[in-house]
């Protein structure tokens, strides 16, 4: 594995904070896991910018994905910070490189849109909710500063996503919706494989945790599935989309794909 090293920007902002030993440890690997999370997202957003002009999109929407790649490196940063700060190294495994799918079988607008609606409209969604509920835990201080630094910008991608998919999506025929909708079944369970994965139960944890950002896996999951099914599978229902139908049948879909 590449190896990722932020040591030297980490220090440099890392904020004074304080914890237990206990708490400590747990939140290293919390924050470590989000460094490395955080900044490997930065190819995402750079490969969509690629596809939104080919896809004849528009500059400015190419742009503002660029400047998402900027602020996911800029996570990555501030995350390794706090690693710093409670003790650790902010160095981890980078994220292997990955190839957004080109969706090819079907038109680039469309192809787009599948990418958007699993990026922004789904997995940043998700990020919203979960650490907007985290700062909330959070007394004021800068460990919540920089915490709602970082929430401010995944609700801009959020936003970002739901805007083109809103635009878009009523442009296309029953057919290409419905075509969505089939995508939307793996999309989703990609994403409950991947949310799942990273929201582990490990029971009771120290007094103190959410104070230095590591949340209760089982809190964290109940609020996943109630913004999945509550918040996003309504907001695409809405946008004309077989959402109820696509979140209904993801296991099966994940399995065949």
């Amino acid at each position: 594995m590449t190896p990722l090293n932020l040591r030297a920007a980490a220090r440099a902002c890392a904020p004074r904070l304080h914890a237990s030993p206990a708490v400590r440890a747990r939140a290293i690997a919390t924050w470590r896991g989000r460094m490395v999370n955080e900044h490997g997202s930065a190819q995402v957003f750079e490969q969509l910018a690629v596809q939104i002009d080919r896809a004849g999109l528009g500059g400015d929407l190419a742009r503002e994905c660029e400047g998402f790649a900027r602020e996911e490196r800029t996570h990555g940063v501030l995350c390794g910070a706090v690693v710093e700060a409670f003790g650790g190294a902010a160095v981890g495994p980078a994220l292997p490189e990955a190839d957004l799918p080109p969706h090819d079988d079907v038109s680039p607008v469309e192809g787009v849109l599948r990418n958007v609606l699993s990026v922004a409209c789904l997995s940043e969604s998700v990020a919203v909710a979960l650490i907007g509920a985290e700062r909330l835990r959070m007394q004021d201080g800068e460990l919540r500063r920089l915490l709602t630094r970082i929430y401010a910008d995944e609700v801009g991608h959020a936003r970002f996503g739901w805007r083109l998919a809103g635009a878009k999506i009523p442009e296309l025929d029953a057919s290409a919706r419905e075509r969505l909708g089939d995508y939307l079944s793996v999309a989703f369970a990609h994403l409950e494989a991947h949310e799942l994965s990273h929201l582990p139960l490990t029971g009771p944890l120290p007094e103190g945790s959410e104070q230095a950002g590591v949340c209760d896996g089982v809190e964290a999951r109940e609020l996943f599935f109630a913004t999945v099914r509550d918040v996003i599978v309504p907001g695409l229902a809405a946008l004309g989309l077989p959402a109820e139908r696509a979140y209904r049948e993801r296991h099966t879909a994940y399995g065949a794909s």
